[in-house]
């Protein structure tokens, strides 16, 4: 790709001695930027989360540099490698398999430790799939404010998973999370059962790509949607209204023993009491009241 003509390419600051934590697009190639093309070409060398993936990504740009695996099982050490690199005065890249690095993806141990050894972290922005997800969510944002929470993997052990739909079910703001085709059906089922009937949802799958769909519906229409869908393969991004109910009003006493008491197996009072003050913003003494009746109660 031809970047001459554009020179207002040419002054960006790119200084050495730098870490470029790059986002590159999520399944359509068409959504590498301008300023990531760029600053991928002017680099000294690109760690990626995986080589293979990403060298095939960076030739159909016919971008040639020397590339550093660089993932979760090797993170720190690698991290170390790159910070060698960038005490020589050179310049490098990180890139994910997809999207925006540190987001649900390896980014995060190299960033922090990038800073503590006192090196410059200068972020690339591009596609994101919960950004493209909201922008076109329509009603599951209407409510919300423009606040939504981001919650990463939908987490697949007990503990984590129960603690997680808690949140949801009782977070005034939209939640985010991304899920597998391999357990989608079961998620959106056990999301559904635990959401009001009228909760406003958006499922979304495989975006920027050839099928590319996103569907609103409400959580009882999630059941005849998964019965009927096409198909459940690729990635999903799922999108969940937040409750409704003014600012000030606390969820039933019912409703948070029945989650207190589904935390309790795992969780000490004093945990499942942080647990509700922090996702609530209950008073952390009625927060312990009912973690103590939970555990009563059993």
């Amino acid at each position: 790709m031809e970047l001459g003509s554009l020179d207002f390419l040419k002054q960006q600051d790119l200084p050495t001695g730098a870490l470029y934590m790059v986002a590159t697009p999520i399944g359509n190639l068409g959504d590498i930027t301008l300023r990531a093309l760029h600053v991928l070409n002017s680099m000294d060398g690109i760690a990626c989360e995986d080589t293979r993936h990403s060298v095939a990504l960076l030739q159909q740009f016919g971008i040639h540099k020397k590339c550093l695996a660089l993932h979760t099982h090797n993170e720190m050490g690698g991290a170390q490698t790159v910070i060698q690199h960038l005490a020589n005065n050179e310049r490098w890249a990180y890139i994910s398999d997809a999207g925006t690095p540190g987001v649900s993806d390896p980014g995060a141990r190299l960033v922090d430790e990038v800073h503590k050894a006192g090196f410059r972290v200068i972020p690339i922005p591009g596609a994101s799939a919960v950004s493209c997800a909201i922008s076109g969510s329509g009603a599951v944002m209407l409510d919300s404010e423009g606040q939504f929470q981001f919650l990463g993997f939908w987490p697949h052990k007990t503990k984590e998973r129960d603690a997680l739909l808690f949140d949801i079910c009782n977070s005034k703001r939209t939640s985010a999370f991304f899920e597998s085709p391999h357990h989608i059906k079961e998620t959106l089922a056990l999301l559904s059962n635990a959401l009001e009937p009228e909760r406003q949802m958006l499922i979304g799958r495989e975006l920027t790509k050839k099928f590319e769909q996103l569907v609103s519906l409400q959580a009882k229409e999630v059941a005849h949607w998964l019965e009927n869908a096409e198909s459940l393969k690729g990635e999903f991004i799922v999108l969940v209204a937040g409750r409704e109910g003014s600012a000030d009003e606390p969820p039933e006493h019912a409703s948070l023993l029945m989650w207190a008491k589904a935390l309790s197996p795992y969780l000490g009072s004093k945990e499942i009491a942080t647990v509700l003050s922090q996702t609530l913003g209950l008073p952390k003494k009625d927060a312990y009241q009912i973690a103590l009746d939970a555990k009563l109660e059993k």
